[in-house]
């Protein structure tokens, strides 16, 4: 993620922050123009950002359960940002703790609606038919996607929970931005390669998703992954099936480009090809070999500083070349869509077009 500093002092903040703790500005993210602004009242009561090209806006309504610190402008009589307004179920906030696990799941669920806006991919509109992402946060359901509905289990939101879970399973990572980003890659399974030219290579890369889905994964439940998984997955769980091969890969590009796009951002590179006159921006790369050859290094520095404060790898994994293809592949489809749909937009495109540009050179 992108740093951001107070508009009114200069002074750093942070994606959920809702003040300023040097100024005492009140602060809000502007999704419009992607980055954090203060805000100074004006004479008729209103709220309007500082800076250039000062706005008049209004905070979403959530705001009064101190869940989302997103801005709208004025005029907007929706009551709910962007974000927000992809919420189908939210928790009953009567119930004890509900709340702080609300705000949990919105801080995740805005972190992966920043990436796909920075990436310019589609998610709150229908697309050749299908409908935009929406979620279920709900006590006692299961955490997955269905036609653009991707559902978490509240208990996700409690660490004790999750570590739980993560033990059970015998997984190397869990965490709410995780999963949201693994199931946001179901739904772009369906956006981007689903009865497109590109299913072919899918087939090729990741297998044949037309195996019976219910019996590989019954199948990886009853005898694990196969002994020889780290030469191909990313992880253990892609290999149950060609599909949740695809959404780990998903997960974890989009782990790679912001956290290679937070060091940036924060000075920190180890690449041989730095130019410290221009920052990477990992989030528009043209070359995935780019990307990576930033992100194996920050791996394992970071890997080295968390065992050195006695926790542990950072990124407890390894990827296969194998993995990489995959993960190549994966790059190629989001950056082409995202500078088309980015096109589009500057010429005056609204999004009514529903069908996704020829991405046959990928």
């Amino acid at each position: 993620m992108q740093k951001f500093n107070c508009s009114n002092c200069g002074h750093i903040v942070y994606f959920q922050n809702v003040h300023c703790v040097r100024c005492g500005s009140p602060l809000g993210f502007l999704p419009e123009r992607l980055t954090m602004s203060a805000l100074q009242p004006t004479p008729d009561n209103e709220l309007e950002t500082i800076g250039e090209q000062p706005l008049r806006v209004h905070y979403c309504s959530n705001s009064q359960h101190g869940v989302c610190n997103w801005l709208m402008r004025r005029g907007d009589l929706s009551g709910l940002c962007r974000a927000c307004d992809l919420n189908r179920t939210i928790p009953n906030l009567s119930d004890n703790g509900s709340t702080a696990a609300w705000a949990a799941l919105e801080d995740a669920k805005k972190r992966l609606i920043y990436a796909l806006m920075r990436l310019s991919l589609p998610f709150d509109e229908e697309i050749d038919g299908k409908p935009g992402l929406k979620f279920d946060f709900v006590s006692g359901a299961m955490t997955g996607h269905a036609d653009g509905l991707i559902t978490v289990n509240l208990a996700e939101a409690d660490a004790v929970e999750r570590e739980r879970a993560r033990q059970l399973f015998a997984e190397p990572y869990r965490s709410l931005l995780g999963h949201l980003r693994h199931e946001s890659g179901h739904y772009y399974w369906t956006i981007l390669v689903d009865r497109t030219p590109h299913i072919d290579k899918f087939r090729r890369l990741f297998g044949d998703e037309r195996i019976d889905y219910e019996c590989a994964l019954s199948q990886y439940r009853a005898a694990g992954p196969p002994t020889d998984w780290q030469s191909s997955y990313v992880s253990a769980y892609a290999s149950s099936h060609p599909w949740e091969d695809w959404a780990e890969t998903w997960a974890h590009y989009l782990h790679i480009i912001d956290a290679v796009d937070t060091a940036e951002a924060n000075g920190i590179t180890l690449a041989n090809d730095q130019d410290s006159a221009n920052r990477f921006d990992s989030y528009s790369a043209e070359a995935f070999d780019a990307l990576i050859e930033r992100w194996v290094p920050l791996t394992l520095a970071l890997n080295s500083l968390s065992r050195s404060m006695g926790h542990q790898d950072f990124y407890p994994f390894v990827n296969p070349s194998a993995a990489l293809e995959k993960m190549a592949f994966v790059h190629g489809l989001v950056q082409a869509v995202g500078k088309e749909r980015a096109v589009r937009r500057a010429s005056g495109w609204h999004g009514e077009q529903k069908v996704l540009p020829n991405l046959s050179n990928h």
